[in-house]
């Protein structure tokens, strides 16, 4: 159950790219969420012309302003900063941003507290979503164990079903010669969790040194 977000404009930039930053299936480092949610009045924000432009193309807005994703512009301090605060602190930069997708479960912007069901998620999406995690250029896949729940309830990630492997501070669900997904914490956590935060981040940045050049 969930309540699509009500701007035309916003709802506009996700049927023609439901995804944030390159295409999943181009993106190297593919992370994947359950909703791009949003406050109701963001069209009457500061950065809505940013996020807008954000929306259309990722890798340039970050490149030219030298931050992946408009919640972390200065004019903004609502709801969703927390997570891309998380994101920054891993180490990704701005000549990172062709090897980078966010994609989510739901194919549209909603507003409030989602609780998804399986039947809330369009059949065309998940199967691009599949392609892009099992025959995409993806070699590292992240999900939090919400997301891992939903995808396991849509019967079309049926790999992803074996119990996480710890491995060098992240845990292995699904590994093959080309490709890993990984659990990891939903990047909004703090207090209690910040010190299995931090070891994911650098687990997540050695793997971004990994493959540097």
């Amino acid at each position: 159950m969930y309540e699509a977000h009500p701007s035309p404009a916003l709802s506009e930039c996700f049927r023609r790219t439901p995804y944030q930053g390159v295409a999943p299936e181009r993106a190297e480092f593919l992370f994947v969420g359950l909703d791009a949610n949003y406050a109701a009045d963001i069209e009457q924000s500061p950065i809505f012309p940013s996020l807008l432009r954000y929306h259309e193309d990722g890798p340039a807005f970050w490149r030219e302003s030298g931050v992946h994703h408009p919640f972390l512009l200065p004019a903004y301090s609502g709801d969703g900063r927390r997570y891309h605060l998380s994101f920054a602190k891993i180490g990704f930069r701005a000549d990172h941003a062709d090897r980078v997708s966010f994609v989510e479960l739901l194919h549209l912007p909603t507003v409030g507290r989602s609780r998804l069901q399986a039947r809330d998620l369009d059949r065309t999406h998940l199967h691009r979503l599949r392609e892009a995690i099992f025959a995409g250029a993806a070699k590292y896949i992240f999900v939090s164990a919400g997301v891992l729940r939903l995808m396991g309830k849509t019967g079309a990630f049926a790999e992803l079903d074996a119990a996480p492997v710890s491995s060098g501070g992240l845990r292995i669900v699904f590994r093959d010669r080309c490709r890993t997904v990984f659990l990891h914490l939903h990047l909004s956590n703090y207090g209690k969790f910040e010190a299995q935060l931090r070891a994911e981040a650098k687990a997540i940045a050695e793997l971004l040194q990994c493959g540097a050049g």
